[in-house]
């Protein structure tokens, strides 16, 4: 089959021929129909520092995906073959303390698919059963194959309430923007959207967050008083990764404010822990999606109304992996969605909604 790898410990991507996948007694084998690209992804092929110490070729990359069952094997008892399904890319192992305790998102020895296991950038991939995700209801292919970040987002979103609340988002990528979608779809007050990209702070708008704020150009406080705001922030989502932007967050939270911190920082962080004990705020580490009730939540949200699909600005057949990577790293884009049913797409029929 053909697999998009990275075949040597160098920068770059290789769209190569590869063995099948084989199949065991408890897995499944999933026709892949459309793939995400992801900012693990792209340290991946660039081979960075985290890439080095991680990763191990001959890999197949990816891990957001939506396809269709094509066979199953003999243990599987639920999936069927014609299902169309996402996949939950941390394979955990059953056995461990949190495992047992049904707590598998906090497992020790988690697997990631595409990272530490063959993954979905590929003609197939195959999945333990339990880690298969059935779409029960009709849904958009682009849609399903973002699962997985929109499942980070909504971890993040809703790991405190939010009714009637203010909401701080710090960093408008597309986990951030979908995380402030489901917020304001979740009955926020209002939700402030924060970033440097004017491209990205206008996707944002169109997610429906309340206020885009360029840091660059305008004070958060004074945003807080535009909006009527006397105390603070009531929860925050850190997305970004940026010290700055978690400090930030923590200087304009009310007291008893929670923070939900989903970016991964490149470097060491200082906390105002002075304001955190003073303020006695909540701060909460999220990674990953909770098995399986993020996975319901998601379903959930898309029956109910909820929209994501301007998140998806371009999509580009699985032979344009090179430009479809360039463009998910200029930042000038939302979600990227290599299309593996078709080698090409011309770029004058694919999404690109946002401009500034």
């Amino acid at each position: 089959m053909k697999a998009l790898s990275k075949l040597r410990g160098e920068p770059g991507l290789t769209l190569a021929e590869v063995k099948d996948p084989v199949m065991g007694r408890d897995e499944v084998l999933i026709k892949v129909l459309r793939t995400g690209i992801c900012g693990t992804d792209l340290h991946i092929s660039a081979w960075d520092h985290w890439a080095q110490t991680v990763i191990q070729p001959p890999l197949v990359l990816g891990h957001e995906f939506v396809g269709e069952v094509v066979d199953v094997g003999g243990g599987v008892t639920d999936v069927k073959a014609g299902d169309l399904v996402s996949g939950e890319g941390h394979l955990v192992c059953g056995k461990c303390r949190n495992c047992m305790a049904g707590r598998r998102h906090l497992c020790i020895r988690t697997i990631g698919l595409g990272v530490n296991t063959d993954g979905a950038f590929a003609d197939y991939v195959v999945l333990p059963e339990e880690n298969v995700w059935v779409h029960r209801i009709p849904i958009d292919l682009d849609v399903a194959a973002i699962f997985d970040p929109f499942g980070n987002a909504v971890h993040t979103a809703l790991s405190f309430p939010v009714m009637n609340e203010d909401v701080l988002v710090t960093g408008a990528g597309p986990i951030g923007v979908m995380a402030a979608a489901t917020a304001r779809h979740a009955g926020a007050r209002s939700v402030v959207v924060t970033d440097l990209s004017p491209y990205r702070l206008e996707l944002a708008r169109k997610m429906g967050a309340t206020i885009a704020v360029d840091v660059s150009q305008e004070d958060l406080t004074d945003v807080m008083t535009a909006n009527h705001m006397k105390e603070g922030f009531d929860v925050a989502f850190e997305m970004s990764g940026q010290a700055k932007a978690l400090a930030s967050a923590i200087s304009t939270m009310s007291p008893g404010g929670r923070i939900a911190i989903l970016g991964l920082p490149s470097d060491d962080v200082s906390v105002d822990l002075a304001t955190v004990v003073t303020r006695m705020l909540t701060l909460k580490g999220i990674y990953g999606r909770e098995m399986f009730d993020t996975w319901y939540a998601m379903s959930v949200l898309l029956e109910n109304g909820l929209d994501i699909s301007p998140i998806i600005t371009h999509r580009f057949g699985y032979e344009q992996h090179e430009e479809a990577f360039a463009v998910a790293a200029s930042g000038r884009c939302g979600k990227v969605v290599l299309d593996w049913t078709t080698p090409t797409i011309p770029q004058d029929q694919t999404v690109q909604t946002t401009s500034e």
